[in-house]
């Protein structure tokens, strides 16, 4: 009988510490975490944004887009994330206070969208804006030849043209341009899923960020030292 209480009594201790471990500490930690506020700059970070966003969080679950997309970045010591460009620094915890649900996905079929918002093309520099957006919402092809991604156009819908055309009406061309007469507008999921996008940006620099992108190596060395980003993969 004194064994078994000994042994009852372990097992009890073990899940103790681990709630304590586990959730306690994180609670204490986390849970009270507040927005970066500099009162004489007036800065503060993050924003909630509210609104259309927030409903576009929900269609962002709702679609799948979890399951192909993270949005978190890793350090520079442990992924080639920030030489993908696709951040200034890690994500912290701080990036998520507004964030219901946190969206922090586990597979990269795709690019990491944690700072989409602000992310620029190499090539031609430009914003990925809100046209942009919904021609790869409606078909990834056309903006990017060789997506993998799906089509989701059935957050559109075609309807006749009354007096002038609608503003966030799709410029499509070809087989995907509807008939004489018509035009593909986005719903008001599709709406409030590239508003979620739009303010998608953790590039605030913050204190317990850390260091930002490491040195790239000089050019002598590139041959002895291979680039991070060698052999990465994006899954």
């Amino acid at each position: 009988m004194k064994q078994f209480s000994t042994f009852f009594g372990g097992i009890l201790a073990v899940f103790a510490l681990s709630f304590v471990g586990l959730v306690m500490i994180p609670q204490v930690q986390l849970g009270n975490l507040q927005p970066f506020v500099d009162e004489d700059a007036g800065d503060i970070y993050p924003i909630n944004a509210g609104g259309e966003a927030a409903q576009g969080r929900h269609v962002y679950a709702a679609n799948g887009c979890i399951y192909c997309h993270t949005q978190q970045v890793r350090d520079p010591y442990n992924g080639a994330d920030i030489l993908r460009k696709w951040g200034t620094r890690r994500t912290v915890a701080r990036d998520y206070i507004y964030a219901e649900p946190a969206l922090l996905g586990n597979m990269r079929n795709g690019p990491d969208l944690a700072n989409i918002g602000t992310r620029k093309d190499e090539k031609d520099g430009f914003k990925y804006t809100q046209a942009w957006h919904y021609l790869h919402l409606y078909n990834p092809q056309l903006v990017s030849p060789g997506s993998s991604m799906p089509s989701f156009a059935y957050l559109f819908e075609k309807r006749k043209i009354v007096g002038e055309r609608a503003i966030d009406a799709l410029d499509l061309t070809g087989n995907d341009a509807p008939e004489a007469g018509y035009e593909v507008v986005p719903s008001a999921a599709a709406r409030s899923l590239v508003a979620l996008l739009l303010t998608l940006d953790h590039s605030h620099p913050l204190k317990e960020a850390g260091a930002s992108a490491p040195e790239q190596p000089k050019a002598g060395a590139a041959a002895a030292s291979p680039s991070p980003a060698a052999g990465a993969v994006t899954k």
